[in-house]
């Protein structure tokens, strides 16, 4: 069987979640808050992002950071990086919830006006 390489990198996280019922919008809240700490201003991150499902998708949300690469993000989550990470407080807004590592080196493109 041949060996797959590690993907180098840039890597998206994305933290996939169905909210009980009316909780969509106060868990974005707290994704604004809690999250945005859980990965910013550590090495290896590039930058996060996140919202909420519109019209009768409201109670699903995402939070997505970039790193630079996987290594950055099992430094930064340990053992368990293939886990969701839920900080206090999470439970009881959560329904269900995954996490996805995205190999962006293919497809990566970012447009910046001057």
């Amino acid at each position: 069987m041949p060996q797959t390489q590690a993907p180098g990198g840039p890597i998206m996280r994305l933290f996939q979640v169905q909210a009980e019922p009316g909780c969509g919008a106060e868990l974005v809240e707290k994704f604004a808050t809690t999250s945005a700490k859980v990965v910013q201003d550590e090495p290896g991150n590039e930058g996060y992002f996140f919202g909420q499902g519109v019209a009768s998708d409201d109670d699903y949300v995402v939070f997505a950071s970039i790193w630079r690469d996987l290594e950055a993000i099992k430094h930064r989550f340990g053992e368990d990086w293939q886990k969701s990470f839920l900080p206090p407080g999470y439970e009881a807004l959560i329904k269900e919830c995954s996490v996805r590592h995205i190999d962006l080196s293919a497809g990566w493109h970012v447009d910046i006006e001057t």
